[in-house]
């Protein structure tokens, strides 16, 4: 993106209902990388495939896909159909796979999902799981921005224009009487848009002065000397709010709800683990991080800890809060008001927690129509 106004613009080309670009979480839009392990399953082939092609980011906020591929979960679920799993770098390059086929389920943050389903018309794909909520935190200076009362005058990134934080920010800084133009990100205080990879130089620098931005790039953030003045986690309902759910395209879901389901299984019993083993959920992450198809290397401690702990792993999708953090977009002048009606479909879900003895989960009046 430069190489931020690269991706920028590839990012709005691929999504025009946005001023700017929309991302997920603000990882850049590199080519996804095929992480396939080639070990041949073994067992029955769930709905007759050979394969079930999921898509992911490799970071802590997906921590259910990294988690349960490293433990063999979604493996040991598909039995003799093999899991063909590729990482993602931004939302946009995620639903263009999903869109063409390359993937059939994907773990993605709630703005591309949003974009995705209003773009198509309500036709590309499901949001048929919860995921993750929580880890996004506010992390400055401390020698530059003592309070939040001190955030006038200086500059703040985000990862992306139009993405999930860059929404957030903007939302809570026209809540407090900022004026801020969300397409140049200048105004009372300035938001400038830079890509996770970056920021941490960004701040060491001294050309930001803080970030709004998710785990792992907080907490390494706080590792170089940055305060965490801000929890988003504050900002919502019981400090719960969408980072990453799963979808899947439409037409997978109708000719394979059984492989669906058996991903779905999957990961309600990854996330049963994660909650049941955090040390060891924790370990297992950071040794999936460290694969050189994901992210190459392990995060030191100091950042893996804070980073692990902030995120809050779920099978619920919070559906209110997808619709309340698209009402934020449209509200930045960032989104054109999309009809969300339709977007859930969590029968599947639903089949596998009562199996599971867990309580069913809400579409927030968002189910098929």
């Amino acid at each position: 993106m430069s190489a931020v106004r690269h991706r920028l613009l590839a990012a709005a080309a691929t999504v025009p209902l946005l001023i700017g670009a929309l991302g997920a979480c603000g990882y850049g839009s590199e080519a996804k990388k095929d992480t396939s392990s080639g070990v041949a399953p073994k067992g029955a082939k769930t709905d007759g495939l050979d394969q079930v092609k999921i898509g992911f980011f490799g970071n802590t906020t997906h921590a259910t896909p990294l988690i349960g591929l490293q433990k063999g979960l979604f493996q040991k679920e598909l039995g003799g159909t093999a899991v063909k799993s590729s990482v993602f770098n931004a939302g946009p390059a995620e639903i263009e796979a999903l869109n063409s086929d390359a993937i059939d389920i994907g773990w993605i943050g709630p703005s591309p999902s949003i974009n995705g389903y209003a773009k198509s018309h309500g036709k590309s794909l499901k949001i048929i799981s919860g995921s993750a909520s929580g880890g996004v935190s506010l992390v400055v200076n401390p020698k530059k921005i003592k309070s939040l009362n001190d955030l006038k005058g200086k500059t703040i990134a985000t990862p992306q224009l139009g993405n999930t934080q860059d929404v957030a920010l903007l939302n809570y800084l026209a809540e407090k009487g900022y004026k801020v133009d969300a397409t140049t990100g200048k105004g009372d205080v300035t938001v400038q848009r830079t890509d996770n990879k970056v920021t941490p130089t960004a701040f060491e620098q001294g050309s930001i002065d803080g970030a709004w931005v998710p785990e792992p790039t907080a907490s390494k953030l706080v590792a170089q000397g940055g305060k965490t003045i801000l929890d988003e986690k504050k900002l919502w309902k019981d400090g719960k709010f969408v980072i990453t759910n799963v979808i899947v395209s439409q037409k997978f879901l109708k000719e394979h709800p059984k492989a669906v389901e058996a991903v779905l299984r999957a990961s309600v019993k990854t996330n049963a683990w994660i909650r049941t083993h955090p040390a060891e959920a924790k370990k297992a992450l950071n040794a999936k991080l460290a694969d050189p198809q994901i992210a190459g290397k392990a995060l030191p401690e100091n950042v893996i800890d804070p980073a692990f702990r902030n995120i809050d792993v779920t099978d619920d999708p919070l559906a209110a809060t997808l619709q309340q953090e698209a009402d934020h977009a449209v509200k930045a002048g960032l989104l054109k008001a999309p009809d969300l009606k339709g977007i859930y479909d969590l029968t599947l879900l639903n089949k596998v927690l009562k199996s599971e003895g867990k309580q069913p989960v809400d579409d927030a009046g968002l189910g098929s129509k």
